[in-house]
């Protein structure tokens, strides 16, 4: 990147947001953070106004931009998914109004031949519908982000800190591919401007298939924790959020939202994202004590 680009990131204030636009102004660019409220921002680049559910709002916010990245979703709200398709139609045709080259979305892992949760569902279609009035949409699939305030790290953390021995129900033998959030923000930053992955979808994630046992088991081991595991086939995804809403602080209905995605293997099936962007992500490992260091301060 030889140029200073503006940028537009919508969800510049969440978890990977906040992230990104750090790197994003560290790389020199002139970066434009969407939020409703912008009097109240305190961070790296610029705020400015927009609400992706007031279509209206959005030209402003777009304006002179020449990418913009989309880390938007609604997974609080019980009708998350309408208002995820709504919102990014309403995103897509502003940005091809003020004339955007590129749309970056962070979308989630799964294979489209499974039958995917809601929650997986709704990220296939917000891929689709960000590009429906024409602007280039480069996608990277993720599965879990380990990071400090991340929503499926939490619950992790939380379950081991919290509870003397796990009563785990059938889905914790279900295969993922955890990615650290620094590996993210390096893959989103690294597709900006990239000519060989405009319009392109990609997967992401680190070096290690792991079962969710298997994380919940190292992250014990991390901290120096006993964690007996109980296995409890019956216990349903419903019931399981139901026992997440009291052993965790992560919002209820979030939280039942991934629970439910849980059931879905999300693994990495094409590497090509390492051609494009080359480098070897951290170990599950290090990405844990990465996200421990951060939550006392440390990193």
């Amino acid at each position: 990147m030889t140029s200073i680009r503006r940028i537009l990131v919508a969800g510049g204030t969440g978890f990977v947001g906040r992230r990104l636009v750090a790197s994003l102004a560290d790389a020199g660019h002139d970066v434009r953070v969407m939020t409703r409220h912008p009097d109240d921002y305190q961070g790296p680049g610029t705020p400015v106004h927009g609400d992706v559910a007031k279509p209206a709002s959005l030209a402003g916010a777009l304006e002179g931009a020449t990418a913009a990245y989309y880390l938007v979703h609604s997974l609080d709200a019980s009708d998350f998914e309408s208002r995820d398709a709504q919102a990014a139609r309403a995103f897509g045709a502003a940005a091809a109004q003020a004339g955007i080259g590129q749309i970056i979305y962070l979308g989630g892992l799964g294979d489209d031949s499974d039958d995917l949760s809601a929650h997986l569902r709704s990220r296939r279609e917000v891929e689709t519908l960000l590009g429906h009035a024409g602007v280039p949409v480069t996608v990277l699939r993720a599965g879990i982000v380990i990071g400090h305030g991340g929503i499926s790290w939490e619950i992790t953390r939380q379950l081991v800190e919290h509870l003397p021995a796990m009563i785990t129900p059938r889905w914790v033998r279900t295969r993922t591919q955890p990615i650290a959030v620094a590996d993210v923000v390096r893959y989103l930053v690294g597709v900006l401007d990239n000519a060989d992955a405009v319009g392109r979808t990609f997967e992401v994630g680190g070096p290690e298939v792991l079962a969710y046992v298997d994380m919940l088991k190292r992250v014990a081991a991390i901290e120096g924790r006993r964690l007996p595991i109980v296995p409890v086939p019956l216990l349903t995804p419903g019931l399981s959020s139901l026992w997440l809403a009291f052993v965790t602080d992560v919002d209820s209905r979030a939280g039942r939202n991934l629970i439910d995605s849980m059931v879905n293997e999300v693994v990495v099936r094409d590497t090509s994202i390492q051609e494009v962007v080359p480098f070897r992500p951290m170990s599950y490992n290090d990405a844990v004590r990465a996200a421990l260091a951060e939550r006392r301060g440390d990193g």
